[in-house]
């Protein structure tokens, strides 16, 4: 049986009761746990998860996110690289390199073995032009409605920004949110506000959330 390193003890004390009712204990295989994103245990529940059907650029888009001490440990537990090439970004990285390139490069080959080497592509470069160059994503989704007059939570809610109104609600109060309209730019602070909708505005939320509004 294959489990976690987490799981040692219960495989364990299984070839233990298998003993016991005359089985042949089963042999066992554990493996190191990868962290999620934000250093804790993976969980779903946490969203720190990398999930394997993640779409190209959300995917790329999360290992960036990843903090920096996991690098190496992705790199030997998430990839086919080479341990020559590994051992070759880990001395880079304590040679003083910036650990967003080497992340750049952990990103592309999951993106890479997970899709294709085209999707892993594409996902680089729409991650650079959305965080590098401040610019907005080549294909956003967009909000149809005709109402023009939104309260920020509800609008949170019905774009599919946020999950429920106390999501939406905690996504304002930690200054997540933006409308981006034109060259201006406004970040809504306040949960209790109400926003004027016009046709072409995007609801811009977190690093890499966006959403354009349509006005029937």
């Amino acid at each position: 049986e294959i489990g976690g390193t987490d799981q040692r003890f219960n495989l364990l004390a299984g070839r233990e009761l298998q003993r016991y009712y005359k089985q042949e204990p089963q042999d066992i295989i554990t493996n190191p746990l990868i962290e999620g994103l934000d250093g804790r245990k993976m969980s779903s529940s946490w969203q720190n998860t990398v999930n394997l059907f993640d779409p190209p650029g959300e995917m790329f888009g999360k290992i960036m996110s990843l903090q920096d001490e996991f690098i190496i440990k992705y790199f030997n537990l998430a990839t086919r690289v080479d341990l020559k090439t590994i051992a070759d970004y880990e001395q880079e990285i304590k040679n003083g390199a910036n650990p967003r390139d080497i992340k750049a490069k952990l990103a592309k080959e999951i993106v890479k073995m997970c899709h294709s080497e085209k999707e892993a592509q594409v996902a680089e470069n729409e991650f650079n032009k959305i965080f590098r160059d401040k610019g907005l994503p080549s294909d956003l989704p967009f909000f149809e409605t005709s109402k023009k007059i939104y309260p920020i939570l509800e609008l949170l809610c019905d774009t599919k920004l946020a999950v429920s109104k106390n999501d939406a609600r905690r996504l304002v109060e930690g200054n997540a949110v933006e409308i981006i309209n034109g060259e201006n730019k406004i970040k809504i602070s306040d949960w209790r506000a109400e926003t004027k909708l016009e046709n072409g505005i995007i609801i811009k939320v977190g690093s890499r959330r966006f959403v354009k509004v349509k006005i029937k």
